[in-house]
């Protein structure tokens, strides 16, 4: 991309001599901290050691698949692998990944604000996500667990090894976690957006923030007493769930799910918000459709808590009730492609930096149209009840969980890297890395497809010989994925010891977070900044001597003092 630039030096945010990292040294500094910024890199960490956890347990478990029969560990210890696999990937990094690392961090600054509007519950939220995730890796000392990351009973109260419960109750701490921050973010944008930041004025990875903050909230306490109920019933011999002591298990999935779906949401939503931004600023152009946008991802939240049943087409729910969840799984699709459609105008003929947050972006938006479109033969009753606890459901799910919501994660850590550290990372390696995660990840997913739709069941131990070439190729596919990660983790941590130094703003952002310095100051901003249009690019410029963009004000006419703050059509 070339652009032309003019340099408006009052606009140039200067470097911070004192920032966030700086401002108080040593590791009580840190862990006593109420500054969102530290919290955020905190949760960050965390989250991406339980990623190379929950990633290694993934690859024990392709290699173990490598062949029909034993490979190297048994049957038992397999089903420990794939649930810890599962529990530690849905509930430790992708359900916390984006808003309580990446949105601790942005979505002040992106406000303009000093803080959350809780910073001491802010700090709360984590150690209770830190305690939740002792209690899981607890459940490793004490034998582990097998019942799946879903806890289905009767396997998770007739089991016998003694893991259950301590994972159980670090579910439930991690719950309490979400719902914390989710209500953190909803006061913080509700009381402290800045003047002139009406609710269309907003970033929408802040309205992508707002949506899942409703879900946490709402739909977080049910998983709660559903997991309350369960260590209920193993410890005081209750018949709730199990039905050799009357209790009735389709009852827990009704519950479960009653949770688990919004959680998808959770998880996919704020990678919405993230791609939005991606898009616009690394195409240089103003959003496309901007309030269908922003609309889609509340109609995402609502549709979220009236779709759970489309998970018990087969349980033996009457055939109204099938038809019912069927349709609506069906209308969750209308936002979903909103979103899509509008991404893909704001691309044409836009000024398109083929950086790695833009190559991140754009395999999001290949991976989450597969995953979404193979989402509705779920939907659709006939073909459910053949693919139902399949690999097909394997694959569908990791296209839209990892394919979509990590992989959006991972390229909103790169487009927000420089901010959060200070220091440009390998651009070359990265888009290198990308490319090979991408492929990784499709030769990983794709071929479970096809597992599934030839009839090979998920979680199975061994297989029949015909299906060893997709278990074969999708293995190959995963060390792949793994090397692409492994990469990318060198590189970032490369930029840190050696990397350039970072503009304030290394890729042309409108919103707050970019007016700001390269990392953020202790308090994020010196005086109030003043709210413009976050997509209107056109008076951004290239600055030559700073390696970096600056905003000329002189062409935006809202910013001038006593001009009405109106957003752009």
């Amino acid at each position: 991309m070339t652009t032309i630039g003019i340099r408006d030096p009052h606009t140039l945010a200067p470097a911070a001599e004192d920032n966030y990292i700086t401002h108080t040294k040593g590791f009580l500094s840190w862990i006593v901290t109420l500054d969102h910024k530290r919290i955020g890199v905190m949760y960050m960490v965390a989250v991406l050691l339980s990623f190379l956890l929950g990633g290694i347990f993934a690859l024990l478990l392709r290699t173990e698949l490598l062949t029909p029969g034993r490979t190297f560990v048994d049957a038992d210890t397999y089903n420990q692998f794939f649930t810890l696999h599962g529990a530690i990937m849905v509930f430790l990094v992708i359900i916390p990944s984006i808003p309580a690392a990446l949105g601790n961090f942005v979505l002040p600054i992106m406000l303009g604000a000093k803080d959350v509007a809780f910073p001491r519950l802010n700090l709360f939220s984590f150690y209770l996500w830190l305690l939740g995730a002792g209690c899981t890796l607890l459940s490793l000392a004490m034998g582990g667990f097998d019942t799946g990351w879903t806890f289905y009973t009767p396997y998770s109260t007739t089991t016998t090894t003694g893991g259950v419960i301590p994972v159980i109750v670090g579910v439930f701490i991690l719950g309490f976690s979400s719902i914390f921050t989710g209500m953190n973010f909803i006061v913080t944008i509700h009381a402290l957006r800045p003047k002139g930041m009406t609710w269309f004025r907003m970033p929408l990875f802040l309205w992508a923030l707002y949506s899942t903050a409703i879900i946490q909230v709402l739909a977080t306490p049910v998983l709660a007493i559903t997991l309350g109920l369960l260590v209920v019933e193993r410890v005081l011999n209750v018949g709730i769930f199990n039905p050799s002591m009357g209790g009735d298990p389709v009852l827990y999935q009704h519950f479960f799910w009653f949770y688990s779906h919004p959680a998808v949401y959770i998880m996919i939503v704020p990678a919405m918000g993230i791609v939005s931004e991606l898009i616009a600023v690394h195409a240089h152009r103003h959003i496309f459709g901007y309030r269908f946008i922003a609309f889609s991802s509340i109609a995402i939240a609502m549709f979220s808590f009236l779709v759970w049943g489309h998970h018990m087409f087969t349980s033996g729910q009457s055939a109204l009730m099938n038809t019912i969840f069927s349709a609506i799984s069906f209308s969750v699709a209308i936002p979903s492609a909103v979103k899509v459609f509008n991404w893909l105008a704001t691309l044409y003929k836009g000024s398109i930096s083929l950086n790695t947050p833009m190559l991140y972006a754009l395999s999001f938006l290949v991976l989450f149209t597969i995953g979404g479109l193979t989402g509705l033969h779920l939907a659709t009753l006939s073909t459910d009840v053949h693919l139902h606890d399949t690999y097909f459901v394997v694959a569908h799910f990791h296209y839209v969980m990892m394919g979509s919501a990590l992989i959006a994660m991972i390229g909103g850590l790169h487009h927000w890297w420089p901010k959060m550290t200070g220091r440009m990372y390998n651009e070359k390696l990265g888009m290198i890395a990308c490319t090979i995660v991408f492929i990784g990840f499709n030769l990983t997913f794709f071929t479970q497809f096809m597992l599934g739709s030839h009839g090979m069941p998920r979680r199975y131990y061994d297989y029949q010989p015909e299906f060893q070439i997709y278990h074969v190729i999708s293995t190959i596919g995963s060390y792949i994925m793994a090397f692409g990660f492994l990469m990318t983790a060198g590189y970032l941590i490369q930029s840190l010891i050696s990397g350039a130094k970072a503009p304030a703003n290394p890729w042309g952002g409108r919103s707050l977070e970019w007016q700001c310095a390269s990392p953020p100051p202790h308090d994020n901003f010196k005086e109030q900044p003043r709210v413009g249009d976050c997509y209107d690019f056109s008076i951004v410029r290239w600055d030559e001597s700073q390696k970096g963009y600056v905003v000329d004000r002189s062409l935006d006419p809202e910013l001038d003092e006593g001009a009405p703050q109106t957003a752009k059509a």
